[in-house]
């Protein structure tokens, strides 16, 4: 069984239903997996985002473990980039009574520094394809709309100490110049992406259409991504994605499976 450590700030939707998922995945027995404990940089009554997302963490019987990263920086009277460090030291104290083979960032909207990521071997989702833009997932989207690029996607890759730049284990990928997003192509010929940034920003029909379609993805390829572990056909040694036989591991296209998912689900 594979023993999971869950890390988010729980924010919005998106986490909610990516750790909902995969407690599904779990209980219907497809992942052969535990959560240990979920760590959330939100305390109660913080957020109500975050609040409904802890909820679900109490409702599902998980370990809750919470430490404000806003108190913590108001605590130390500086901005949290400058106690990140003396932060993330506090969080594996915290987590100390709990032993995870692998763990997931799922809307930790914190960058992740040294002392996690040698602690513990961690995986995070990215909305682009390997070798894609960077960036926050809205970063993304803006570059995706200004390079008329033709397709997007999800990746999933390791955590390093250089932020989103860790070696991609999984990725799906879906065309974003065919149908339903032709029309909204047209109407950006003859208008700049600044130009609908200062406008419609976020709300423009494109933007968000490209939103959805990555968020869709995001859930089944992370629970695919488990699997491989679960399975063993993924390990990770000494920072290294591996094979059962100890090989590097190719980064690993999931489009069958995820598209496979989305129709049965």
């Amino acid at each position: 069984m594979l023993k999971l450590g869950w890390f988010s700030t729980g924010r919005g939707e998106g986490s909610r239903g990516l750790l909902q998922t995969t407690l599904d995945a779990i209980h219907r027995k497809e992942l052969d997996a535990r959560i240990l404990f979920v760590f959330c940089n939100r305390e109660p009554g913080e957020h109500e985002g975050s609040d409904l997302f802890q909820r679900l963490v109490r409702e599902s019987g998980i370990p809750l473990v919470t430490l404000s990263s806003r108190r913590f920086a108001r605590q130390q009277g500086k901005p949290f980039s400058q106690v990140r460090l003396e932060y993330d030291r506090e969080v594996v104290r915290l987590l100390g009574g709990f032993a995870p083979d692998l763990c997931v960032l799922a809307g930790y909207m914190l960058i992740t520094g040294p002392e996690l990521c040698r602690r513990y071997p961690m995986l995070n989702l990215h909305p682009a394809l390997p070798g894609g833009p960077s960036g926050t997932w809205q970063e993304v989207i803006w570059q995706l709309m200004a390079a008329r690029a033709s397709e997007s996607g999800v990746m999933v890759h390791l955590v390093t100490e250089e932020v989103d730049q860790g070696p991609p284990i999984t990725y799906c990928s879906f065309p974003i110049q065919s149908e339903p997003f032709d029309p909204h192509w047209r109407e950006l010929k003859r208008r700049s992406v600044e130009e609908v940034k200062g406008q419609e920003g976020e709300e423009h029909p494109l933007f968000r259409l490209i939103r959805q379609e990555q968020m869709r993805r995001e859930r089944p390829l992370m629970v695919e991504t488990l699997k491989a572990f679960a399975q063993g056909r993924f390990r990770l040694v000494a920072g290294q994605v591996v094979d059962a036989h100890g090989q590097p591991v190719p980064t690993l296209c999931l489009n069958e499976e995820v598209e496979r998912a989305l129709r049965t689900s």
